[in-house]
């Protein structure tokens, strides 16, 4: 049984979907004299334990927040680095989860991408559709007004063409990137910055935030277990009263 702070995670009542906005990797190698891009690469060291522990408590769905459309504005050796990384974890994703039931997906706009990561990604997806465990979601080139723009935009479309008869927020939600997926149930951001930076603006309406001061490669299992703990402590009222 998982302990913090003397008291037991009810696994009975682990969240279905966690996202996490994994921030802090630059100030994590300033603060040891090293390059941004081999803070990058230590957070994602981190990610793959994350994913990991994931899987073993049981979370249905893990969406990470990877690269956003605002972080192309970065100075290119950072963009490339981050691109790099982005590539290596695709390649060797399946030895990565081999023996695990993790399906690998990713939401964005790829045609901003490389030509071999999109390949990348295309096959990954392919060869990990059937599997029904944990899904791995990585947004990349994501923006969470970009992606509900396209959505109305696809929708006004389907209006005009005799498609759909009204615009409502469910109409909206099936056009989205996620339309599949439920929303995140927890949402947790590293570094100590308490925003939402366009990450699943439409999606996290309901979600319980965390934020906490480490930085993400310092982010463990631990951490990972205090804000499910956080989460398991609240009352989920959608809007509506306690019965």
């Amino acid at each position: 049984m998982l302990f913090s702070k003397n008291k037991k995670i009810d696994m009975t009542n682990i969240p279905q979907h966690i996202a996490i906005i994994m921030d802090g990797n630059g100030r994590w190698a300033k603060k040891r004299g090293l390059s941004r891009s081999f803070g990058h690469r230590e957070g994602s060291k981190t990610l793959r334990k994350i994913v990991e522990a994931c899987y073993e408590l049981g979370v249905k769905y893990l969406t990470v927040y990877a690269f956003s459309t605002e972080n192309w504005s970065r100075p290119k050796e950072e963009v490339d680095e981050l691109m790099k990384l982005l590539l290596e974890y695709l390649r060797n994703a399946e030895k990565e989860i081999k023996g695990k039931n993790v399906r690998i997906r990713v939401i964005g706009d790829r045609k901003g991408l490389p030509e071999e990561i999109r390949t990348e990604i295309d096959r990954v997806e392919k060869n990990t559709q059937h599997i029904s465990g944990l899904d791995f979601i990585i947004a990349l080139n994501y923006g969470g007004r970009q992606e509900i723009t396209a959505a109305v935009t696809r929708l006004i479309e389907d209006v005009k063409a005799g498609k759909v008869s009204e615009i409502n927020e469910a109409e909206i939600a099936k056009r989205l990137y996620t339309h599949d997926i439920p929303d995140p149930d927890l949402l947790i951001r590293t570094s100590g910055e308490i925003r939402l930076s366009n990450f699943l603006i439409w999606q996290s309406s309901y979600s319980e935030l965390f934020f906490c001061d480490v930085l993400w490669p310092d982010f463990t299992k631990k951490h990972l277990i205090e804000a499910i703990m956080s989460y398991q402590g609240r009352q989920r009222r959608f809007g509506g009263l306690k019965c």
